[in-house]
């Protein structure tokens, strides 16, 4: 949003819009790519790729026309507030996704795993240790490497906190109308978002490769990438909206006193760091 509050004194309704039921289908049609994918048919990855890039193509026109619609001086105060609170559920919906993983690492660790060391099921599994980082009393699973807080997460740490910091200091600059300065500063959140995605993807490289832990790796290995892919997937998607931010802010579009556009951005990806910060404590230290 860029256009001046004053100029819609009313509360901004749009007409009826085709995106939602597009949306809606194209999202249909990508869980059942995904479906068949999973299941081995030979038709899933094509329409799950269809329905993925129609549903970016409708994101793209939809947030389009609102963005549109902003800078036609249709939003106003109350418009604004619309978004906040918007955003602010959405990011509290992230937040219980998240908890959830962490719900089941926690009931994984401090529950399941004494649990199956106790001395009531020696008899079963007598040669079970109850240390985090097995594959699991049964031994079905092969022997593999834990993960480890050196180097790459360490790295990737402090990469996601000075990203912090340096969109900040885009915030500030936005705020005091010095727009160079915003997009410079912008441009360096994103390329540290991007450096972090590139450590990521190596530091999976050697997992799979030198660590031999996989996805299948019992329960140590399923919540490491359902963490941290998820979590990776979340950059990757704060660096989009943060690039489109960026376009928009050498388009002129935001002004000092009416830019949410850009603190809705900004909130996710503050987000996404507090959430890298309980991960690497919880998955990688302890």
């Amino acid at each position: 949003m860029s256009a001046p509050h004053a100029a819609a004194p009313y509360y901004f309704v749009p007409g009826p819009s085709k995106w939602p039921m597009l949306a809606g289908t194209s999202l249909l049609v990508t869980m059942i790519g995904a479906s068949g994918w999973v299941n081995d048919a030979s038709w899933g990855p094509a329409v799950n790729i269809a329905g993925v890039l129609a549903t970016i193509l409708v994101l793209y026109f939809w947030f389009g026309d609102a963005i549109g619609e902003s800078e036609a001086g249709q939003y106003n105060k109350r418009i604004d507030l619309s978004y906040r609170w918007s955003m602010s559920w959405f990011i509290f919906s992230e937040v219980m996704f998240f908890a959830a993983f962490f719900g089941a690492l926690f009931y994984a660790r401090a529950i399941s795993m004494p649990w199956l060391g106790d001395l009531d099921h020696k008899i079963i599994w007598p040669d079970y240790a109850a240390q985090w980082g097995s594959g699991g009393p049964a031994g079905v699973t092969d022997a593999f490497t834990t993960m480890t807080p050196f180097w790459i997460p360490t790295i990737n740490t402090a990469l996601l906190l000075l990203s912090g910091v340096t969109l900040t200091i885009s915030h500030h600059a936005l705020r005091a109308g010095h727009r160079a300065q915003t997009a410079i500063w912008l441009f360096a959140t994103i390329l540290l978002g991007a450096i972090f995605m590139g450590f990521q993807v190596y530091e999976y490289m050697h997992a799979y490769s030198d660590l031999n832990l996989k996805l299948t790796s019992g329960i140590y290995g399923s919540t490491f990438y359902m963490l941290t892919g998820f979590h990776g997937f979340h950059v990757t998607l704060g660096a989009i909206m943060l690039s489109v931010v960026l376009y928009r802010v050498l388009k002129g579009h935001f002004t000092a006193d009416n830019h949410f556009g850009f603190e809705g951005a900004a909130w996710y990806w503050h987000f996404v760091d507090v959430v890298w910060l309980g991960l690497y404590v919880v998955v990688y230290w302890l």
